[in-house]
């Protein structure tokens, strides 16, 4: 049986770290098996107490998210297979073994695990609407990869901040594909996560597949408690980096494909959500569409902002 590391990264997560490392524990897949490692960066509550009640490896590491997951995913994990998660995500009971079987067949090097966003609220909602036209494009970020590939390629490039994870998968690509874990239907599931109490979530979302009659592995993300300043503050530290990345790969191409489509206002806005027939989704929920156009029209004014006041100040 192929060894899965699993590597969670964690800064003052306390409220979160315990659903997310018991969904992991609960995969169908021998626990012998799988490997549990959290690698945190200085938290002052109780994240580390409680990760040790779950964790095979819980170690100290800084100062971003991807020398965290570096230094768990090549210097402590030994599984054949390596997955990151952060820290407020929930695994269905199926993924991790999912995973391998997808794997072991040979023609993925690593895979896309659909993403589902929590929360009843408008807000959610509509960023559950928008993150279901993502899966395997290139807005999209393998999370589960054959670790000797990640060594290969030397991991997460800790000099970029957001932008990392889509810098991954070109690195990823040049060796083999990247696959998409499953498919899934949006209403179906949108239905089931929408009408779960709060305090219900982890069980009910461990055990997705038995209780929602639906056989799809997913990974569940967390964004219930929506706070759209917070939202966009994130969304726009994240964009810091995009400068170095985009100039990373079109030294090496200037026409990049992933990059036009990733930094494209048309693919961004219209393309990504109406291909592969995508668009029969956006015309069904027009109340959704509407906020999702909102929410993108203010990523995009907030980065702009940033970028006039970096321009003035320098």
């Amino acid at each position: 049986m192929d060894r899965v590391s699993v590597v969670v990264t964690t800064k003052n997560e306390a409220k979160n770290i315990g659903a997310c490392l018991a969904s992991v524990a609960a995969q169908d897949y021998p626990r012998e098996a799988l490997e549990i490692i959290v690698v945190d960066n200085g938290s002052s509550d109780d994240t580390k107490a409680i990760a040790r009640a779950y964790a095979d490896h819980v170690c100290d590491k800084g100062p971003e998210r991807s020398a965290q997951r570096n230094f768990g995913m090549l210097e402590v994990a030994t599984g054949a297979y390596v997955m990151f998660l952060d820290a407020d995500m929930i695994l269905s009971r199926t993924v991790v073994r999912r995973c391998v079987e997808t794997m072991a067949a040979g023609e993925h090097v690593a895979l896309h695990i659909p993403e589902i966003v929590l929360g009843a609220d408008y807000f959610p909602s509509v960023r559950r609407f928008e993150r279901s036209f993502y899966d395997g494009t290139v807005i999209d970020g393998a999370r589960c990869i054959k670790k000797d590939v990640f060594a290969a390629v030397g991991g997460f490039d800790a000099s970029l901040t957001g932008p990392e994870d889509w810098d991954l998968d070109k690195k990823l690509k040049c060796i083999g594909s990247i696959g998409l874990l499953s498919r899934y239907d949006f209403d179906a599931v949108d239905a089931y996560v929408s009408r779960l109490a709060h305090d219900a979530i982890p069980e009910a979302l461990i055990a997705f597949e038995e209780r929602s009659g639906l056989d799809t592995p997913l990974l569940f993300h967390n964004e219930a408690a929506f706070d759209l300043g917070r939202y966009l503050k994130k969304k726009t530290y994240y964009t810091g980096s995009a400068e170095a990345y985009i100039a990373k790969w079109t030294r090496k191409n200037p026409d990049d494909p992933d990059i036009r489509r990733q930094y494209g206002a048309f693919y961004r806005f219209f393309g990504v959500f109406v291909e592969q027939g995508r668009y029969r989704r956006l015309l069904a929920h027009p109340a959704k569409a509407c906020g999702m156009y909102f929410l993108r029209f203010l990523v995009g004014v907030t980065y702009l902002a940033k970028r006039t006041r970096q321009a003035g100040a320098s």
